[in-house]
């Protein structure tokens, strides 16, 4: 099966950060670094490639786990773009 994703483009105002976009966009900032290939802060005028896909985002709390938030630790990844997972970190929940 053909698999289509689509995106969104948006191009970074001043005073912006990598968070404020994320959060916009209902997006991980993992997620945008990974679909971008950022290696170095953004910057004014700079297009970043958003990834259609939304979710609620959620801090993560003692006893939460990858299946428990996403089903799988493979959907995890898929939805935030990393394996990263601690306390406290902002994560996109996955929804079925």
């Amino acid at each position: 099966m053909l698999k289509t994703e689509f995106y969104r483009y948006y191009k970074v105002k001043k005073g912006q950060n990598l968070r404020a976009i994320a959060d916009y966009f209902s997006v991980s900032e993992y997620l945008l670094v990974k679909e971008n290939a950022l290696t170095e802060e953004i910057y004014v005028g700079q297009i970043l490639k958003i990834p259609q896909e939304r979710g609620d985002v959620y801090f993560v709390q003692e006893g939460d786990t990858k299946t428990l938030l996403c089903g799988s630790e493979e959907a995890y990844y898929r939805k935030n773009g990393t394996d990263v997972f601690y306390i406290g970190m902002r994560v996109i929940l996955c929804t079925s």
